[in-house]
């Protein structure tokens, strides 16, 4: 009898993670956990996170850094470990600073610009690609600067707050 009570409130607390997110957010999750899951076995593990960032272009990560990364989850990182991470990670967070960090981990350097070029690679080879008139759309409605990069952190704002920044 005691395994099945642990179940059903194993069952109950997976349910609240879901409940935090609309359907479209999850289903980005989702996407976002597909792409992390390099060898496609359902867990997030050291090689998958290496693999990723290889993709990214980063190729110097340190084990140490991988271990810590894997040491946040309780245990594997299967999606609902994924989604709860993430849940706790935004709890109280604002929407600004959400996106923000999601551009971050393609700007490891923290310089606050993407190369045109590497974002357009990204945004239309992975999860729901952008199609080029979609790529179009955006770089005509925000345009990289004249040694193409993209000031995301100005972009962000605009998205978030629905005007540009002033320079200062």
């Amino acid at each position: 009898m005691a395994p099945k009570k642990a179940k059903k409130r194993a069952e109950g607390a997976n349910s609240n993670v879901f409940s935090m997110f609309e359907q479209a957010q999850i289903q980005e999750f989702k996407e976002a956990f597909t792409i992390m899951d390099q060898n496609r076995d359902g867990f997030i593990d050291k090689n998958d996170l290496r693999d990723t960032f290889a993709a990214l272009g980063r190729l110097n990560v340190k084990q140490e850094e991988l271990d810590d990364m894997l040491k946040e989850a309780p245990g594997p990182i299967n999606f609902t470990v994924f989604l709860t991470m993430f849940g706790e990670k935004l709890k109280g967070a604002d929407a600004e600073e959400t996106i923000l960090n999601a551009f971050k981990v393609f700007d490891p350097e923290g310089k606050g610009i993407l190369r045109k070029d590497f974002l357009s690679q990204m945004l239309t080879t992975q999860a729901d690609r952008f199609s080029p008139e979609e790529m179009e759309q955006m770089f005509n409605a925000f345009p990289p600067d004249a040694a193409g990069n993209l000031d995301y952190k100005n972009l962000v704002y605009i998205i978030t707050h629905g005007e540009e920044k002033d320079q200062e």
